[in-house]
């Protein structure tokens, strides 16, 4: 057996018990984790395009695969089964689209829901069970949208929001932990995402919260006479800058030399005046931090987030991609992204007009536009030969006979 055979054994055979290890972890937790009695729904939220995932957290043990069931309301008829029965689906997220099925979204590992490139309409309820319909444990999911999102730069001197005080509710943002800066090197940005939540004493009790009388805006809990609380009170957004050390290399030149051969011709499109691209940065998600540079020029979320200014050809949006609208010559270049605070990628775009061919006298269209000069031009000289005709009719009449 050869070194090489050899090797690839061994990593099998360390891959396998790893695998076992972690099955046997996991089982470990279910025969510690009982299932409630009455099923509840814990609360959890998330920004629109972001990915997620869901933990069964508990099922009998003798149950060794299981079925994700999605229900928009508990009342409601329609169910979706996220799973076959025969095994889990697994999906490259970066093959997913926003717009794809939610079947087409979702990947189950370890008895794990995983939701890609999550939308609003992916809120709703989410049961860990069995394909005999029992239910083991459940999520109340609420994805909340990014259309409306109000953005603070705090370098420019803006403030996030104040709360919201109502007679029955009041309303707040909740802030994660400020993401990495988005270069190193140089002067970078950093942001941090906040999303709606809602205080009420009349929240249904069957949905479990961090805090008490506390959860998301869009969650199930809010009682149905309530407004829609999103609408109130939209997800934030807080930009600020930073500076960062780069990590030191052992081999500079190989990192240079690997974001060099990355870069390539990104295409020539047929009619670029009205072509829209988006590019996104290679194995980035939305709660990465990224950053975009058009060869020496910095596009800072501070000048190029979307919605900073109106009419905006060129933007960044919040799931972190590029977007540039009705391409035009000058949007060549080489554009470079950062993620994590380190340069991953480059894409060269190339834009090239199509020569414009010339329609022959066939067209229907040269037809009548030639037609229409040759009518204006034969009216225009019948105008002109009338009068000529008349005035000389006036001069011969006016002129005496000759005896």
């Amino acid at each position: 057996m050869g070194p090489s055979l050899l090797g690839a054994t061994v990593l099998l055979c360390l891959v396998g018990a790893l695998q076992a290890f972690a099955i046997e972890k996991k089982g470990d937790v279910f025969k510690k984790t009982a299932c409630p009695a009455f099923l509840t729904f814990e609360n959890v939220a998330y920004l629109a395009d972001m990915t997620f995932e869901l933990p069964c957290k508990c099922k009998p043990e003798e149950v060794s695969s299981v079925v994700w069931y999605f229900q928009k309301n508990l009342r409601g008829h329609e169910t979706a089964v996220l799973t076959d029965f025969n095994g889990t689906v697994v999906l490259d997220s970066s093959h997913v689209r926003a717009g794809s099925d939610l079947l087409k979204r979702f990947s189950i590992r370890m008895f794990s829901l995983i939701v890609f490139r999550a939308q609003g309409r992916d809120s709703g309820h989410y049961l860990c069970g069995s394909k005999e319909g029992h239910f083991f444990y459940g999520y109340d999911v609420d994805v909340q949208p990014t259309e409306r999102i109000a953005v603070a730069f705090l370098d420019g001197g803006q403030h996030v929001r104040d709360d919201y005080a109502a007679e029955q509710f009041s309303l707040f943002t909740t802030f994660w932990d400020w993401s990495g800066c988005d270069r190193c090197g140089v002067r970078g940005e950093q942001r941090r995402v906040g999303l709606c939540y809602v205080q009420s004493a009349q929240l249904s009790p069957r949905y479990r919260t961090s805090l008490p009388n506390v959860t998301s805006c869009g969650s199930r809990a809010v009682p149905a006479g309530f407004p829609p609380l999103l609408h109130l009170r939209s997800p934030e957004v807080a930009v600020r800058s930073c500076l960062a050390p780069c990590p030191p290399r052992e081999e500079p030149e190989e990192g240079v030399q690997s974001i060099s051969n990355i870069v390539y011709k990104f295409g020539e499109k047929p009619d670029p005046s009205r072509t829209d691209l988006v590019i996104a940065c290679p194995g980035a998600r939305p709660e990465h931090t990224v950053g975009w540079d058009k060869d020496s020029l910095r596009l800072y979320r501070s000048q190029y987030l979307v919605g900073v200014g109106k009419g905006m050809r060129v933007f960044i949006d919040h799931g972190n991609h590029l977007h540039i609208l009705r391409v035009r010559r000058r949007d060549r270049g080489t554009y470079f992204c950062w993620r994590d605070g380190q340069m991953v990628a480059g894409f060269r775009l190339s834009v090239t007009f199509p020569v414009q061919r010339r329609r022959g006298p066939a067209d229907p269209e040269s037809i009548f536009v030639m037609r229409a000069v040759g009518i204006g031009f034969g009216v225009i000289a019948g105008i002109f030969f009338l009068a000529h005709l008349g005035r000389c009719c006036w001069w011969a009449l006016r002129k005496p006979a000759k005896l």
